[in-house]
């Protein structure tokens, strides 16, 4: 692995945060979160014609940049640091690569394109937990979809097509995507199967509500499926499990490097504000038990961008340790957070300043994607770290057993 980035890496980084210095500053952030989609359209706009942001890891065949995960990452850790609340998460990282993977060569050159020129925004609805779905924090071969009982979503045929019944809550822009990549049981209980669907975000019979969220920044919706109408993604005998299980990888990994970006802003705003804040006739950066404090958590932001970008790396060669990224970030986010808060004082417990935004995108994070220590065990488990006849053959001088 090449440690070091090429210049167009470098560009990416220093063009983005540039952009978002201008335009996502504090105030246009709230401003954006109190909108009804909770983003600004307009620097989804922005993102899209100058950066090429939503097909920054699609093909150039659909209009897309052709890069890789990494870039996508780096892109994400420069969102993260300005909490930028934008589609990207939902369209780019999750349900873009699940069209690329699965669709037929219609849906792909038919939506490809108008997501990466921005036109078109998408959202991954999944009943029951999204980690488990993208078999982060379990895996996604059980009932996390209902398993063809009642609950989740269920689709059958009819009328010539294919119909979806149910509800799914807390999709990610799931209440303004234009677009719903929809995960669905067919088959009732004794043949049950997962397939995925797409139902525009207009269709009859969808009703869809936004949720308060723990993470404004992170804005999520509520679905009711009563008799919609849908079109499945690609064939019937594509594995869906499967193309969530590699898109929860390649997503782990960017969602870690934009929560080291979060993290990495939230140390720098803290120790902005202990070099100027006096106590006792001296700056409270000065007291070595702050300076102790704010060291720690250097050190984790630290381990958790190294451990980022590597998982960024190794997506693009069929390695799966996003899981592990992800936790190892989510703790320096919240870390960070924690700590930020408490350093600022009084003042960082206010609602007009940004601090405790960076606690609730580490909250929110956890909740969606974690918690860290279901992240490091799913880990485990899938590495049979702790299986006793690994151990026990360790122990006498072995290798790993076959």
């Amino acid at each position: 692995m090449d440690a070091s980035f090429t210049p167009e890496q470098d560009e990416i980084r220093r063009t983005l945060r540039d952009l978002l210095r201008h335009t996502c500053g504090p105030e246009q952030l709230r401003a954006a979160l109190d909108t009804p989609a909770g983003h600004d359209p307009r620097l989804w706009t922005d993102l899209a014609a100058r950066l090429g942001l939503p097909g920054l890891a699609l093909p150039e065949a659909y209009g897309g940049v052709g890069c890789s995960a990494t870039e996508l990452a780096l892109a994400a850790e420069e969102t993260g640091r300005a909490l930028a609340p934008s589609p990207l998460l939902a369209t780019a990282v999750l349900a873009a690569p699940l069209l690329l993977a699965l669709g037929t060569d219609g849906q792909r050159a038919g939506l490809l394109p108008r997501i990466t020129s921005g036109r078109l925004t998408a959202a991954l609805a999944v009943p029951g937990a999204l980690a488990t779905a993208l078999a982060l924090t379990g895996t996604n071969r059980g009932d996390w979809a209902g398993g063809g009982r009642a609950g989740g979503v269920q689709a059958r045929r009819g009328g010539g097509g294919w119909r979806l019944y149910g509800e799914v809550g807390q999709v990610l822009d799931g209440h303004s995507a234009d677009l719903l990549v929809v995960a669905a049981h067919a088959g009732g209980f004794a043949r049950s199967r997962t397939l995925l669907f797409l139902v525009p975000g207009d269709a009859a019979g969808l009703v869809r509500v936004r949720q308060t969220a723990l993470d404004a920044t992170r804005p999520q919706g509520r679905l009711q499926l009563r008799d919609v109408s849908a079109e499945l993604l690609g064939e019937e005998e594509a594995d869906g499990l499967d193309a969530l299980a590699a898109v929860g990888n390649t997503a782990a990994a960017v969602l870690a490097a934009e929560a080291v970006g979060a993290a990495d802003r939230a140390l720098e705003r803290t120790v902005g504000h202990v070099v100027q804040r006096v106590q006792f006739g001296r700056a409270i950066g000065s007291f070595q038990a702050v300076k102790h404090r704010l060291a720690d958590v250097y050190v984790q932001v630290q381990a958790a961008r190294s451990a980022a970008y590597y998982a960024a790396w190794a997506a693009g060669r069929g390695e799966v340790v996003g899981g592990l990224a992800l936790a190892q970030a989510l703790q320096a986010l919240r870390t960070a957070a924690a700590e930020g808060i408490q350093l600022h004082g009084g003042l960082g417990f206010t609602w007009e300043h940004d601090a405790h935004l960076y606690f609730k995108r580490a909250a929110g994070d956890e909740l969606l994607f974690g918690p860290v220590h279901r992240l490091r065990a799913h880990a485990a488990d899938a590495a049979e770290l702790f299986d006793g006849r690994v151990a026990a053959n360790n122990m006498a001088g072995g290798g790993p057993l076959g």
